[in-house]
């Protein structure tokens, strides 16, 4: 078998623990920067998860989290910021790591070999054709992942594989394969490192991307926001007041009416008679707000 990329050593690795401080971070600043590059060469598979992700979210389904490791962490840190960045429903999100929610305070290796788990796991989650399964996995052939997302893809969830390696199984495994071919690592195979940067960059551009399409953004303002803290209340009334054109103390009046959500409450700002006509034109556009503005202003 080839070597993996992901396991290869760094071509300026050798005598790294000699070098002083400063240098050694400088190579571990420059690999992090080149790993993060690898992700503008697969823009367009990026977009094509999005689109599946973003078509399963708007049918009702679930959004499915998989991997082990580094790559759990990745997963994690995505998947549970949707919910009140984008007003996802939180019942839509799941996320399967190898070893379980134990593995978050006690990280070992061996979880991620356990295919009878992983099976068990995604099965038990009933899966079907408006779910979406997002599976991660440096090597591209972890046990865990792999085997969850065959699962998946058995019970007719669309699935989409991440992997920092070319020809790795889950790339042709899952309906939409993304590479990110990052170099190889300066600590040979210290995947939680450039790798893992690489993941969470892809993985914050697809769920983004994903949000727009379900209507989520507008003009660049989280339109759909769980504003649940002091910080978040002041952002949705500065969005409400910007996009609306109202002021301040009309944007805080408008989301004290729509209990907080911002885009009944930027119709009402801009001139909506009541919350219940605000949510009728939402409904109507399928939650995009630029439609309703527009249906407003004929």
């Amino acid at each position: 078998m080839a070597e993996r990329q992901t396991e290869k050593r760094h071509a300026a690795a050798q005598g790294l623990e000699l070098r002083s401080p400063v240098e050694i971070l400088s190579l571990l600043a420059t690999g992090q920067a080149e790993a993060a590059q690898s992700v503008a060469t697969a823009l367009p598979e990026i977009a094509d998860g999005a689109a599946v992700a973003a078509a399963s979210v708007e049918a009702g389904g679930r959004l499915v989290y998989v991997a082990a490791g580094s790559s759990g962490l990745m997963a994690l840190a995505d998947a549970l910021e949707l919910p009140g960045t984008y007003g996802i429903a939180r019942e839509k999100i799941v996320v399967l790591l190898a070893g379980g929610l134990e593995s978050l305070v006690s990280m070992t290796g061996g979880p991620e070999d356990d295919e009878d788990a992983a099976i068990a796991a995604a099965s038990e989650l009933d899966l079907g054709p408006n779910d979406c399964m997002i599976a991660l996995t440096a090597s591209g052939q972890t046990p865990f992942p792999l085997a969850a997302l065959q699962t998946a893809k058995a019970a007719g969830a669309h699935t989409i594989g991440l992997s920092n390696n070319a020809g790795a199984p889950i790339l042709d495994m899952a309906d939409v394969g993304i590479c990110l071919p990052t170099p190889p690592e300066v600590i040979a195979g210290s995947t939680r490192m450039g790798a893992g940067t690489a993941q969470k960059i892809a993985l914050n551009m697809l769920s983004t991307l994903m949000a727009i399409h379900l209507g989520h953004v507008h003009d660049g303002f989280m339109v759909n926001v769980v504003a649940d803290n002091i910080k978040l209340r002041e952002r949705a009334r500065g969005i409400v007041a910007s996009i609306s054109g109202a002021s301040e103390d009309q944007a805080a009046a408008a989301l004290e009416t729509t209990e907080g959500s911002v885009k009944p409450a930027v119709l009402l700002a801009a001139g909506v008679n009541d919350l219940a006509a605000a949510k009728a034109m939402l409904a109507e556009h399928k939650g995009r707000l630029r439609l309703a503005l527009a249906s407003l202003r004929r």
